[in-house]
């Protein structure tokens, strides 16, 4: 873990103003996107831990620095999948009311009906279906990993998505390891302007489920990507690794590979299309 609060900065995510897709990522798999007119917010995580209990997988000080309180209405709701540090009851239940939209993987809206989410405010997919906002496509695409908050595993689905506007298009990747499934997605929905991609908590006794850094900048040239932003680390201490290593990790396989890679602060805008500097702010 960190040995200082790790650095932030607080941006007003209810006046973002920009021609171009913004990002702002929470530390871990959880970000906000203003793209198009929209307000998109990803696997939102603000309890505090990441687990049904609060004395394991807290976060780390520095890092929850956001509320949802912070948050402007917000027209998609995005859910990967129902793991507790993606999926986290306390979040999103205060969030219910400034949702327009939750798309999610199939199976994981139950949850959402049992915390007090309408059914009209859900949409399900399967993979490979689609739904549309307005003018923003949203695609459920594979993904390597598995689900389930209790002791039964794999009761709902675990997805990416592939987000498509008439100007830009995004990968939403959720947690996933590494596969051939990458490769595929590119070469059917890419280039992507923008890929999210997990690239923290990992171990090579569970590499089938979460890719190793080296393998999430690969991830990024087979998707076709204009841009990597690396999440899913910062925030919480789920694997044996340094809290660090896995962005050290991704920046210099990504220098290798020519791969374009973002490294934003918790709270930092990134503007896709926008020459993005590499910052060591973990160091």
């Amino acid at each position: 873990e960190p040995n200082k609060p790790l650095p932030s900065v607080k941006t007003d995510l209810k006046n973002i103003q920009s021609d171009k897709p913004v990002v702002v990522w929470f530390g871990h798999s959880s970000y906000f996107m203003r793209i198009e007119g929209k307000n998109i917010l990803v696997d939102p995580v603000f309890s505090g831990h990441a687990s049904p209990v609060s004395f394991f997988g807290a976060n780390y000080p520095g890092s929850n620095v956001y509320s949802v309180e912070d948050f402007p209405e917000l027209d998609v709701l995005i859910i990967t999948h129902d793991h507790y540090d993606h999926l986290d009851y306390e979040t999103v239940k205060k969030l219910q009311p400034k949702v327009k939209k939750v798309i999610t993987s199939l199976g994981v809206g139950s949850h959402l009906v049992r915390w007090g989410y309408t059914e009209a405010q859900i949409t399900e997919l399967d993979w490979a279906e689609k739904t549309t906002v307005d003018s923003l496509d949203f695609t459920a695409a594979p993904a390597r990993h598995f689900s389930g908050r209790g002791f039964k595993r794999g009761q709902t689905i675990w997805s990416s998505f592939v987000l498509k506007t008439p100007h830009h298009s995004v990968y939403v990747g959720g947690d996933s390891g590494y596969d051939t499934h990458f490769k595929e997605i590119g070469e059917k929905y890419g280039p992507f302007d923008l890929a999210i991609l997990e690239c923290g908590q990992y171990n090579e006794f569970w590499k089938y489920i979460h890719m190793m850094p080296e393998e999430t900048a690969q991830a990024a040239v087979e998707l076709k990507a204009k841009l990597l932003l690396p999440v899913h680390w910062g925030k919480f201490t789920l694997g044996l690794h340094p809290w660090n290593e896995p962005i050290e990790r991704v920046v210099k396989k990504s220098k290798e590979l020519n791969q374009a890679i973002a490294t934003p602060m918790i709270g930092e805008k990134v503007e896709v299309g926008s020459i993005v500097p590499i910052k060591e702010w973990w160091k």
